[in-house]
């Protein structure tokens, strides 16, 4: 396996959940926002490993799996936590809907790769919509500074539900034909 710098930056946003974790429990007024730092840190390390793989022709096969399974750990972990804190059904909703689609997502792709068609499930532009939403309505939720920032998290959390559920559709709906 060889380690590159893209799948350094992977690896280092796994190493990253036992500190973001660690901090959301923290008693300190500060706690928050470290921990908001933390998941937008590791956020545009999501982003910018799989830029870096593509410009410098680094892809590998490990980096292709290790990616979306550091992404998706991190946010259901991050997920779980907000639904701890709000405690309420507003959040838990979007938040099993979003987990939900995620298993749904990667059981499919899984299935279609074993047929050979891992293509036809391959990420569209709504995916990065939605990731991008959904990193931003975390990160609010997470930091909660205020009433507004809280409101704000949670109206970009319905958003990225929406088009959670939207790309989840899109998929099934493009792998359609396998499933029958």
């Amino acid at each position: 396996m060889p380690l590159n710098i893209p799948i350094l930056l992977t690896l280092c946003r796994i190493g990253l959940i036992p500190f973001f974790v660690f901090i959301f429990y923290l008693p300190f007024q500060w706690a928050p926002l470290g921990c908001a730092f933390i998941f937008i840190c590791a956020s545009i390390t999501d982003w910018f490993d799989g830029f870096l793989a593509r410009r410098w022709k680094q892809t590998t096969r490990f980096g292709a799996f290790l990616d979306p399974v550091a992404d998706k750990v991190i946010v259901t972990i991050a997920l779980v936590l907000i639904v701890e804190y709000f405690h309420t059904w507003l959040i838990t909703l979007p938040a099993l809907l979003i987990i939900a689609r995620e298993i749904i997502v990667s059981a499919l792709r899984e299935w279609m790769a074993g047929r050979g068609k891992s293509n036809s499930v391959s990420v569209s532009w709504i995916g990065k919509v939605k990731t991008t939403t959904q990193m931003l309505a975390l990160f609010a939720l997470l930091w909660r500074p205020d009433g507004m920032v809280e409101r704000v998290g949670v109206v970009a959390l319905y958003i990225s539900t929406m088009l959670t559920v939207w790309s989840m559709f899109q998929y099934l709906n493009s792998a359609r034909s396998n499933l029958c």
